[in-house]
């Protein structure tokens, strides 16, 4: 990046290469040397090279699948590149990315997106870091026409255009959206209209013209330094080729095929360079040789690079512990589980000037539950701000502050909504790390509240858990009390890696002693919350009540519990597991209140059967909520909820008179 002037040499050149690159790509996949598909630029260089071009060192850039051209442009040297694309050790990412996903943050890059238009979201991220920083950043993120069409885009745009982000959204218009034309999925013959309609600053540009793009982009970023940003770029565009490799294009006239041909930005530079004298036929010679020496050198030194050693899939999934030092805190004091969150975050802003805390009316309202309420009052509404009603953006753009070393605290207010933006947690979050060999990372804490109260509907009641802690590159945590919820907080936004908090809205009134000020834990470990010989109940989340209180009453019987609380179901503390099921003369009891069809408690005691199957005493049991969906009178959900009396009936099967023939039996309640 930083051409100080694009020059038409140069700008013949960096497509050329671009150029050249690609058929390289195409011919290599045909030899089998690349395994899957590929997604090729035939076409579209002018855009990255006219947009590199006007941008400064410390600018970032993330572009669509379709992003070769854009790394090439961005300084990443064509060996690396070729070699991920062809999954070499020697490849930019090290064989972990392929062709649609791979990124140099080195020279910029932040890399592409295999997810239409999630990329945005994750801009503004980065936008929003540069704000916060004073970095005097501007981010690019390039599109296809068809990212137009979802969700993310929009939501992305709102939220860059509600904070005033320096944040170039750039929609390469090939006006074909995979095999689908766009002019069949839009009214109107402009995108650009769908930037001013949300109040941003849009522009039609030709896609075809390196220079056109260049003073488009290079006037852009001016207006995103001053802080009047976004702004919206359409640059019109051709695709010389299909949409994957192997796409034999049967769906596309012959007329368009021809139309796009005549629309080669290359043939169209070289065409009129020549014509004006700006080139001559001796340079562009000189200039071909050269590009093809380059490529030629590239996939040689690719041919010779190993494939990844297998003995490291397994690493960069997450970071090194964080230190912990000794600290014993301050004396205990009362304090409800909401107020101990309140208490964890406000420690953590205090502590770190870079945290910021926001979503959906958590800065000024404090929260639909007052857990962040004062907040934005002490440290100011540049730190805890609230946002759109737009999932994805607020997600998304936690991910992109993380990559620029900005941790987030970002709420979504229920569980059941962070489906509309699952991606963003699954498909990017949770791949940082791992893609970029820890180069990057994503420190950003998820805070959101689930499960069952009365009066709660379908839609606002369910137990999550199983599904983000089946997601390897994620933590997952759910306090259960008080003192909980103020360390697993603090440990969550300390920690390296994506976290998400768990917390259930029945539990934010209740109230206990809250010891604060110690050093924060780690995002790991159960806790020991109560010791017995007869059973092992293993349990998480606001269940863990009243599995406390079916403990006592089977203790006025003469039975003695094992109560071990998870806390973190990913990482799993398998060494606490270990002993708690030692303990517990080899029956084992696992209590949640989620589904048990496919829930967290059928991974629980899977492990425990394969880990110590020969402790066990009979078939771990489980006993959590029928699959159903949740009503909302409260009589349906109390028929069918895990209470205390159906924990004792449990208990009482495992460890009753019966316990030798039971075993034997399905154990599934």
């Amino acid at each position: 990046m930083n051409t100080p002037e694009l020059t038409v040499t140069e700008a013949y050149r960096r497509m050329a290469i671009i150029r050249r690159f690609e058929d390289r790509t195409l011919e290599l996949s045909g030899e089998g040397l690349i395994a899957g598909s590929i997604h090729l630029c035939f076409g579209q260089e002018a855009i990255p090279v006219g947009a590199t071009a006007a941008l400064q060192p410390q600018d970032r850039v993330l572009s669509t699948y379709r992003g070769h051209g854009w790394a090439l442009a961005c300084g990443t040297h064509p060996a690396a590149l070729l070699g991920e694309i062809a999954q070499r050790a020697g490849g930019v990412n090290g064989g972990r990315a392929g062709s649609p996903l791979l990124s140099d943050p080195d020279n910029g890059f932040l890399g592409e997106n295999s997810i239409v238009g999630a990329g945005v979201p994750i801009a503004d991220g980065v936008a929003l870091a540069s704000q916060i920083q004073g970095s005097n950043r501007v981010v690019v993120t390039s599109i296809g026409d068809g990212a137009m069409n979802q969700g993310a885009t929009t939501e992305g745009m709102i939220f860059a255009a509600a904070r005033n982000l320096p944040v170039i959204f750039i929609c390469e218009n090939n006006g074909w959206s995979e095999m689908t034309p766009i002019s069949s999925m839009i009214r109107g013959d402009d995108l650009a209209r769908r930037g001013e309609g949300l109040g941003i600053e849009s522009h039609v540009v030709d896609g075809g013209d390196p220079f056109a793009v260049y003073a488009a982009v290079a006037a852009a970023a001016e207006v995103c330094r001053r802080g009047d940003g976004p702004v919206l770029l359409e640059c019109k565009t051709v695709r010389l080729k299909g949409h994957y490799n192997k796409d034999i294009e049967h769906y596309r006239p012959k007329e368009d095929i021809a139309a796009a041909v005549t629309g080669d930005p290359l043939t169209r530079l070289l065409e009129s360079a020549l014509a004006d004298g700006r080139l001559d036929e001796a340079t562009v010679a000189s200039i071909d040789d050269d590009v093809a020496a380059l490529v030629d050198d590239a996939t040689a030194r690719v041919k010779e690079m190993p494939a990844p050693d297998p003995a490291t899939v397994l690493d960069h999934l997450y970071g090194e512990p964080v230190p912990i030092a000794q600290g014993n805190g301050n004396e205990p004091r009362e304090l409800t589980y909401q107020r101990a969150i309140n208490t964890a975050l406000k420690h953590e802003l205090e502590t770190r000037p870079e945290l910021v805390v926001y979503g959906e009316d958590v800065g000024f309202a404090g929260g639909i539950f007052g857990v962040s309420r004062g907040l934005q009052k002490q440290f100011g509404a540049d730190r805890v701000f609230d946002t759109p009603i737009s999932e994805s953006a607020i997600l998304g753009s936690a991910v992109g502050a993380g990559l620029e070393g900005v941790r987030t605290v970002v709420e979504i207010m229920w569980a059941d909504f962070v489906f509309v933006a699952l991606d963003q947690i699954v498909n990017q979050a949770a791949n940082v790390r791992y893609i970029n060999r820890s180069k990057l990372s994503a420190p950003l804490t998820v805070r959101m509240q689930q499960g069952v109260t009365p009066g709660s509907c379908a839609q606002h009641s369910q137990s999550i858990e199983a599904i983000l802690a089946h997601v390897p590159g994620l933590k997952v945590g759910l306090p259960a009390t008080p003192q909980d919820a103020y360390d697993m907080t603090r440990a969550a936004v300390a920690d390296p890696d994506p976290t998400v908090l768990i917390e259930h809205r029945a539990l934010y009134q209740v109230s206990a002693p809250v010891v604060t000020g110690r050093v924060a834990q780690r995002a790991e470990g159960a806790r020991l919350r109560r010791e017995g010989s007869d059973l092992t109940i293993l349990t998480w989340g606001a269940i863990l009540g009243e599995v406390l209180a079916a403990a006592d009453e089977l203790a006025a019987d003469g039975l003695t519990v094992t109560v071990l609380d998870l806390r973190w179901l990913r990482p799993l503390d398998d060494e606490a597991i270990s002993r708690a099921v030692a303990a517990g003369a080899g029956r084992v009891l696992v209590v949640h209140e989620a589904h048990t069809t496919g829930g967290f408690g059928a991974e629980v005691a899977a492990r425990v059967t394969e880990q110590h199957f020969h402790q066990l005493a009979g078939p771990v049991a489980r006993l959590g909520t029928p699959a159903a969906r949740m009503p909302s009178a409260p009589v349906l959900q109390e028929a069918i909820l895990p209470s205390r009396a159906r924990i004792l009936q449990a208990a009482q099967a495992l460890c009753g008179p019966g316990a030798d023939v039971r075993r034997h039996q399905p154990a599934a309640v």
